[in-house]
Formats: C-alpha cells, sequence, structure tokens
C-alpha cells in the first residue's frame, strides 16, 4: 500500500467518524413552554413579579402567606382566587396601575404578565 492510500483511507475515517458524531449529539431546541410547576420555576428575588404583573411583595399568588391580609381587608375575588386589587380579569385597570409602578421605576413598559398571556392563548384555542 502507497502513501496516498493510507492517507485516503485515513481521511475516509476521519470524514465516517465527524459524521457519525455529528448524528450522535442531542441537539436541544429552545422552547417557549413552562415548566408544570411553574411557581417553583419563578424566581422571587427581584422587585416584580414577571408571572403575575405585581410587585413581588405584594404578589399573593406567590406568597400565600399574605393572603390572609388581603381577605381581611376584603380585597379577594372568589372567582379568580387571587386579591380583588390584583385580578386584571375582573379589573383591567389594575393592570394599568401596576404597570405604572413598573414604568416609574425602570423606565420602560412591564413585561406581560405570563398567566395573563397563557389565558389568552387558552381562549384563543377555545
Amino acid at each position: 500500500m502507497g502513501l496516498r492510500t493510507i492517507f485516503g483511507w485515513i481521511a475516509i475515517s476521519a470524514l465516517l467518524i465527524s459524521i457519525t458524531a455529528c448524528r450522535a449529539q442531542k441537539v436541544e431546541e429552545p422552547t417557549d413552554a413552562k415548566p408544570a410547576n411553574a411557581a417553583a420555576a419563578h424566581s422571587h428575588e427581584g422587585w416584580w413579579c414577571d408571572e403575575h404583573g405585581v410587585p413581588e411583595e405584594e404578589c399573593a399568588q406567590c406568597h400565600p402567606k399574605l393572603v390572609a391580609n388581603f381577605k381581611a381587608k376584603g380585597d379577594w375575588c372568589e372567582k379568580h382566587n387571587r386579591p380583588d386589587s390584583q385580578c386584571f380579569i375582573c379589573h383591567p385597570e389594575k393592570e394599568a396601575e401596576y404597570a405604572a409602578l413598573y414604568e416609574a421605576k425602570y423606565g420602560k413598559k412591564p413585561p406581560k404578565p405570563e398567566v395573563e398571556v397563557a389565558e389568552t392563548e387558552s381562549q384563543a384555542k377555545s
């Protein structure tokens, strides 16, 4: 066997190995899917609750300990199981009030509450 033949076989082997290795790698495609337990995946470290569209320290949906205080004040929406003052379903104007707080702090519009986006998508499918 000549030197050319040996180099040819080495080149073909390297090509086959690289093709096989590329096919074996699983490429994770990015998704917009939320984990089943979104509250557990939601970070409660920041000032704003992206999931519910209110300041984190006021978010009764993320902090169940706050529920009793809201209920004691008569600020509770039984239909949607959240403070009435944070029920953007019954009171869409409240979302604008909270958005104004975010804009005053950050100088830009807040992200749309994730729960609202999910509800809108599920209603569109119905």
